[in-house]
C-alpha cells in the first residue's frame, strides 16, 4: 500500500508543479502559493543557481550559462519543438506498449489502435502548420494593405514607424525581437512552435490547442475504458465480494479496486493522470485564447489595455480626489454646519468608488465578425489582394 500512496503523492506534487509553472501568473492564483511556486520556479531558483555558480566557478561559467539562456530564450531555436516531438512520441509509445495488448477489449474495439495513431498524426500536422506557416509578416510590399485593414484607434495604437524595420507600423502589429520581424495582429511568440502567432496562423494555433485537448480527453477516456474492461473480464468485483467477503457497495469496493488497479496497472493509471492534467491545462489555455478571439483581442493587446485602463483609472481618481479636496476646502470656508452623525460619516461612500473606466475596443465588431477574422484573415481575402495590386 506504501507504493500506491507514494505514486499518488508523486502525481499530486507533479500536478502542483506543472500547474504552478504554466499557470502561476493567472489572475485567479494571485496571492496564492501557486503564484509563489511559479515565481520560485521561473525566477528565484534560477537566480540562486546563478549566484551559486558564480561563487563556486567564477564569472566565466556564469557568462557561459547566460549565453545558453540567450540562445534558448531570446533567439529562434528548435529546442521546444524537439521536446514536443519527444513528449508526444514517448507518450504514444508507452500507451501502445501498455494498452494495445488489451485492445480490442470489453469496451473498446480494435479500430482504436488506428484512430489513436490518426489522432496523433493530425496533431503533429497541426503542429507543423503552426510552426512553419507565415504568421503575417509585415514588409514594404504589404504594409499599406495592413494599414487599411487595421486602422489606428488612437487609444492603444497610433501612427508610428517601426524603429527596426524602418517602415510604417500598422495597428495591432508588433516587432518580434526574437524573430526580428514585424507581425500583423501579433498575439505572442510561441517557443513551442518556434514561431510568432499572428494574423495568418492564429487559426492553426487554435486548432492545435483544441485538437490536443481532444487527444488528451480521448486518451484519458480510452485508458479508463481499458481498465474498466479488465475489471469486467477478470471479474474483480465478484472476487472481492464472493471470496473476500467485501460488501457490494461503492464505498467498500472503491478502495480495494483502486488498490488492485495501482498494483496491477500503475503505468496505465500514471498515463491517464498525465493526460488528464495536460488536457485540463490545454482546456484552460484554449478557453483563454477563445475568449480573446471572440472579443477580437490579442495577448499583446491584453497587456496594452491593462496599462491603458490603469493609467485612465489613476487619472480619474486624481481628478475625483482633487474635486473632493476642493469641496472640503469650500466647506471649511463656509459657515459652520451642524455636526453630522459619526456613524453616517463612517459608512459614507468614498467618491473614488464611483470611478469607472470603460474599455473601448474598436476592433470588436461582434461575435461572428470576430470569428470570421480569425478563420479567414484579411490577408487571405480577395479584397486584400486587389488592394495590393492597386498599390503597385
Amino acid at each position: 500500500m506504501g507504493v500506491e500512496w507514494l505514486l499518488v503523492c508523486h502525481g499530486l506534487v507533479t500536478a502542483v508543479v506543472v500547474v504552478s509553472f504554466l499557470c502561476g501568473r493567472w489572475p485567479i492564483f494571485e496571492g496564492t502559493f501557486i503564484q509563489r511556486i511559479h515565481y520560485f520556479l521561473t525566477f528565484g531558483a534560477y537566480d540562486y543557481f546563478l549566484r551559486f555558480v558564480g561563487a563556486v566557478f567564477g564569472h566565466k561559467c556564469t557568462d557561459a550559462i547566460l549565453s545558453v539562456e540567450y540562445y534558448c530564450c531570446d533567439r529562434p531555436n528548435p529546442l521546444l519543438q524537439i521536446i514536443y516531438i519527444v513528449i508526444i512520441g514517448v507518450t504514444y509509445y508507452f500507451i501502445a506498449m501498455s494498452c494495445f495488448a488489451y485492445i480490442p477489449g470489453y469496451y473498446l474495439g480494435g479500430i482504436h489502435r488506428y484512430t489513436s495513431l490518426l489522432a496523433v498524426a493530425v496533431g503533429i500536422l497541426l503542429f507543423l502548420l503552426t510552426s512553419f506557416s507565415d504568421p503575417g509578416t509585415v514588409n514594404t510590399e504589404n504594409v499599406s494593405q495592413y494599414i487599411s485593414a487595421y486602422p489606428y484607434d488612437n487609444i492603444i495604437y497610433s501612427e508610428k514607424e517601426c524603429s527596426t524595420c524602418k517602415i510604417p507600423k500598422p495597428a495591432r502589429s508588433k516587432h518580434c525581437s526574437i524573430c526580428d520581424r514585424c507581425v500583423a495582429r501579433f498575439d505572442h511568440h510561441c517557443g513551442w512552435m518556434n514561431n510568432c502567432i499572428g494574423e495568418k496562423n492564429t487559426r492553426y494555433f487554435m486548432a492545435f490547442l483544441l485538437w490536443h485537448f481532444l487527444i488528451c480527453l480521448y486518451g484519458t477516456v480510452a485508458i479508463g475504458l481499458v481498465l474498466a474492461g479488465r475489471l469486467r473480464e477478470l471479474r474483480v468485483v465478484d472476487i472481492l465480494t464472493v471470496y473476500y467477503g467485501i460488501e457490494n457497495s461503492f464505498l467498500d469496493l472503491a478502495p480495494n479496486v483502486v488498490q488492485w488497479l495501482l498494483g496491477s496497472y500503475n503505468t496505465q493509471i500514471l498515463l491517464m493522470v498525465f493526460l488528464a492534467i495536460v488536457g485540463m491545462l490545454l482546456a484552460g489555455f484554449f478557453g483563454y485564447h477563445a475568449k480573446l478571439c471572440i472579443t477580437n483581442t490579442t495577448t499583446n493587446e491584453t497587456f496594452k489595455w491593462q496599462d491603458h485602463m490603469e493609467w485612465q483609472r489613476k487619472l480619474k481618481e486624481a481628478k475625483v480626489s482633487a474635486e473632493a479636496l476642493k469641496q472640503s476646502i469650500d466647506g471649511i470656508s463656509r459657515e459652520k454646519q451642524p455636526l453630522s452623525s459619526k456613524w453616517r460619516a463612517f459608512f459614507r461612500k468614498s467618491p473614488l468608488e464611483d470611478v469607472v473606466v470603460v474599455k473601448n475596443n474598436v476592433y470588436d465588431k461582434g461575435f461572428f465578425h470576430n470569428i470570421q477574422e480569425v478563420i479567414f484573415p484579411f490577408s487571405a481575402r480577395w479584397s486584400f489582394t486587389q488592394n495590393k495590386l492597386k498599390s503597385r
